[in-house]
């Protein structure tokens, strides 16, 4: 039997990688697809959004969500189970999608499919990194080495490395194709300049797809060939040398509450905890009064996207749920005061 193809999705947090997904299933082609989805965080926000577009692509029962923790450092326990029980169903997926949490390290969730009981009947058939043109264009990351040892020396706050920056550069260097979205934020000048310090961070020949809302054809993300279990070597990551990868260097945590008069207060408290603790993703969905229907609440850095996404069910009792996401140190308390204060 033919091995079925999986592609692996990876990108910081905040790139747009359900966005991309939601496109894929609904351009799936007659593809039967199957989708695997980690979120860093309690709340299962992008599970809820990809099942939200769903078709005869990828069936509801085929999307299978992992919160557990991150899938690279739960192979064993969490991923491994899964992908035996997707391929061991009697009408098994043409394709397998799986979405890794944005602080995942691509290269340890590749090298599991070399275990026997996969090897024979899975393959990855590329990686795909998302990046954000815009949060890269602003400097979220400093990818440069020698500019980052310039800015620690002109800056005695600035005494180690980001462990964001080897997270991104892992990223790149494992992928076979690189979708560099958001571009319609860049102008053409800057977005060019992303793409020269991309391509100094991935291999030889991996391609550089501009994106905007993650639109990108089926075929170009589907159907690399890549084979990327049988050329590991090929793809250096900072953690080499580690047996195990955890994530000590953020926090996570979930601020609930009940439903807001007007969404305004509750945004611009969002805002303002981003600005005052440094605070890298706010995700979840609110419950507005009078409405009955959810608020989505996206937050990456200063920019906060929010829309009404569906209707509560008639067994979901409405209510707020945001996950924040930050590196060590969040002022847990202070946070949830801050947001406390509105959602209640």
């Amino acid at each position: 039997m033919a091995k079925v193809p999986t592609t692996v999705i990876t990108g910081f947090l905040g790139a747009g990688k359900t966005t991309l997904i939601r496109h894929l299933l609904q351009n799936a082609k007659g593809r039967r697809l199957a989708l695997v989805i980690n979120e860093f965080g309690d709340v299962g926000v992008d599970g809820e959004l990809v099942k939200g577009c769903n078709d005869e692509a990828c069936p509801e029962d085929d999307i299978v969500e992992l919160a557990n923790g991150c899938i690279c450092c739960t192979v064993a326990d969490d991923f491994l189970p899964t992908m035996q029980k997707l391929l061991d169903r009697p009408n098994p997926p043409e394709h397998i999608i799986i979405e890794t949490s944005g602080l995942a390290l691509p290269k340890p969730l590749v090298k599991a499919f070399q275990w026997p009981d996969i090897r024979a009947r899975a393959t990855v058939d590329g990686v795909i990194a998302l990046i954000d043109a815009d949060a890269v264009a602003a400097g979220r990351f400093a990818t440069d080495e020698a500019a980052l040892a310039a800015a620690r020396a002109a800056d005695p706050s600035l005494d180690h490395d980001s462990p964001l920056e080897e997270l991104y550069e892992d990223q790149l260097a494992c992928a076979d194709l690189v979708v560099l979205n958001k571009a319609d934020l860049v102008d053409a000048e800057t977005l060019a300049g992303v793409e020269c310090d991309i391509d100094g961070e991935t291999r030889s020949g991996v391609r550089i797809v501009r994106a905007s809302h993650g639109a990108v054809d089926a075929a170009v993300l589907l159907g690399l060939t890549a084979a990327a279990e049988d050329d590991l070597d090929a793809r250096p990551s900072h953690h080499d040398s580690e047996e195990d990868h955890d994530h000590d260097d953020f926090d996570s945590f979930v601020v609930t509450g009940g439903a807001v008069a007007d969404p305004a207060p509750l945004l611009a408290a969002i805002a303002g905890a981003i600005d005052a603790h440094d605070i890298l993703r706010v995700k979840g969905f609110v419950a507005v009064e009078g409405k009955p229907a959810r608020l989505l609440v996206q937050a990456v850095g200063p920019r906060i996207q929010h829309h009404f996404d569906r209707a509560w069910l008639a067994d979901e009792a409405p209510r707020t749920q945001l996950v924040v996401i930050g590196q060590k140190g969040l002022d847990r308390a202070a946070i949830e005061r801050a947001l406390g204060e509105v959602i209640g």
